[in-house]
């Protein structure tokens, strides 16, 4: 059976000393902070409105009605700003056999023996789990807040239903913030993680450390590109 492929469109090698690989491009980042950025907005206005000790949180978006206004618009925000980067990154982030290996020695990745893991491709299972969980919650949290959203949706749905729906996404918010910050946690523990995003590139060293295996196809595809452009001697 043929290897998945693992890159993506923007993902280059860059000859130097280090060798610098391009991991993230322009437009990627801009979609992933601009998505980060509205999740930000999103938890704040929601968590004014999930309970009075945190009413003062309304202050940040000019008073309770105002926020009540605009929460349920950081909701569509991101909801769009996900399906970019769902759209971008959705097959490398499905399923293969080496996730399962992953998986089998979490041990030894939380123990900080990385080097020993088996190899993986441009996203490890815990980064497809987040991807994956984040799209699941965020698909519930559009639908359940269409249902509460009572300015343009509320004569489609009974007040039992509006209920049940707060609940959900009650729930679904406190879910999603508990991946937020374990996804923050993770970027920032993996040394080079953060660079990535903001400058869109790390070393070929961090990338040989921890995705291996998209390392070794995009070194193959730069090989390949290279041999099919060069020209023969005259």
């Amino acid at each position: 059976m043929s290897e998945r492929r693992e890159v993506v469109e923007g993902d280059a090698l860059e000859k130097g000393d280090p060798v610098v690989v391009v991991r993230y491009s322009t437009a990627a980042r801009i979609n992933h902070w601009l998505t980060a950025g509205g999740f930000v907005l999103l938890a704040l206005s929601g968590l004014a409105l999930f309970h009075p000790s945190l009413y003062f949180l309304t202050g940040l978006f000019g008073g309770g009605q105002w926020t009540r206004a605009v929460h349920p618009w950081f909701g569509v925000f991101l909801f769009l700003g996900f399906t970019g980067l769902f759209l971008r990154f959705w097959k490398v982030n499905l399923w293969s056999p080496a996730d399962g290996s992953w998986l089998k020695n979490i041990h030894t990745f939380l123990a900080g023996d990385e080097d020993k893991m088996p190899e993986v491709g441009r996203f490890n299972f815990a980064q497809k789990a987040v991807f994956w969980w984040m799209g699941i919650l965020i698909l519930m949290m559009i639908g359940t807040g269409l249902v509460i959203w009572d300015q343009y949706f509320g004569a489609y749905t009974t007040v039992e239903q509006k209920r049940i729906a707060v609940l959900v996404h009650s729930l679904g918010a406190i879910a999603m913030i508990c991946i937020l910050i374990v996804h923050v946690y993770g970027a920032v523990w993996a040394r080079g993680t953060m660079t990535a995003m903001v400058k869109g590139k790390v070393t070929g060293g961090w990338a040989f450390k921890h995705h291996r295996m998209w390392f070794r196809q995009l070194a193959r595809s730069a090989k390949t590109n290279h041999t099919h452009t060069a020209t023969p001697a005259e």
